[in-house]
């Protein structure tokens, strides 16, 4: 038998059908209804089922059929079949509404008080001990609570939130932009490394303007702590010479340690063979550590207790 074709109920001025965005816009709201009637095969009951009225039910799946230009069913009273298209169109069905259900579940699942899901973006300096110290001490209120972790530079974080693939971030600086809420958490001092031979490694502090002549190594442009280092230099009197840029501290470390320079860096986890940390008295050398979020989004409960974890750490943000 030769199926019978329904005219195109939705054509563009151009004579193009509607695109799948739309068409998906159109047929969604019916796309259950279409799969509950198909499996029962007699409207009725498939309304009684689903509780729908039974008028309702019917209207929308000639509708339907309409929006399609295709006859999905063959009817006899109130009992349907499948004709093949409908056939082909429900296994496509079954699958749309499976992955729904799915992402349904994944959703919800993430937003559970107990075990939903925090995304938190944290600085690669703050990867080897303070996020995990964090992590421990929440956890043990919070046993469950799941975490997705991301270390970049600041400002890969703050874009990161603005597109929503992160809850929060611990960066510095600490932000300041009108779409972004930002609180100071602690700081951090940042000492002069230099090589152990080098003519300054024997003092145990150093204003900053004595290094004016020497070789800095740094991380790239976009990074929180080149950007903290430029300042540094210019209030201290001179533009650092910058021999290479690296994106880890510690590999900077490795470089310093290697004679290729000196750098403006926070202290080590563990301390590193072949260099000197100076203390710096001049100007100033901290490095401020916040939490930001995105402004105006909305919190589920595990992201909320984390937030409120990380805002009562302040000025105790960092080990020792």
């Amino acid at each position: 038998m030769v199926h019978q074709q329904r005219p195109q109920a939705h054509r563009s001025p151009s004579g193009d059908t509607e695109d799948t965005a739309d068409m998906a816009m159109l047929l969604a709201p019916r796309l259950a209804h279409f799969a509950g009637v198909a499996r029962i095969e007699h409207v009725t009951r498939a309304a009684q089922e689903m509780q729908v009225p039974q008028s309702t039910l019917s209207r929308a799946m000639v509708r339907l059929e309409q929006d399609l230009g295709v006859d999905l069913f063959a009817r006899r009273g109130r009992t349907v079949s499948l004709t093949p298209a409908g056939r082909t169109f429900l296994g496509s069905v079954e699958r749309a509404l499976a992955e729904i259900g799915r992402a349904a579940d994944e959703v919800r699942a993430d937003a559970d008080p107990a075990t939903g899901k925090v995304a938190f973006g944290f600085l690669h300096t703050m990867g080897a001990e303070t996020v995990p110290g964090l992590l421990h001490a929440f956890r043990a209120d919070h046993p469950r609570v799941r975490f997705s972790l991301v270390q970049n530079y600041g400002e890969a974080m703050l874009e990161r939130l603005r597109s929503g693939e992160l809850d929060l971030c611990l960066t510095s600086p600490v932000p300041d932009a009108p779409d972004l809420v930002a609180r100071r958490l602690d700081e951090q001092k940042l000492r002069l490394v230099v090589p152990s031979d080098h003519r300054l490694a024997a003092r145990r502090r150093i204003r900053l303007a004595e290094a004016a002549d020497e070789t800095f190594v740094t991380l790239e442009p976009g990074y929180g702590l080149r950007r903290i280092t430029d300042d540094l230099c210019q209030e201290a009197g001179f533009r650092p010479r910058v021999a290479f840029e690296g994106e880890e501290a510690e590999t900077l470390r490795g470089l310093v340690a290697a004679g290729l320079g000196v750098a403006l860096l926070p202290p080590p986890v563990i301390p590193r063979p072949g260099v000197v940390e100076l203390t710096v008295t001049a100007p100033r050398a901290a490095r401020e550590i916040g939490v930001a979020w995105l402004d105006g989004h909305p919190d589920t409960p595990p992201v909320a207790a984390f937030k409120k974890f990380l805002l009562s750490r302040k000025g105790n943000l960092l080990p020792g």
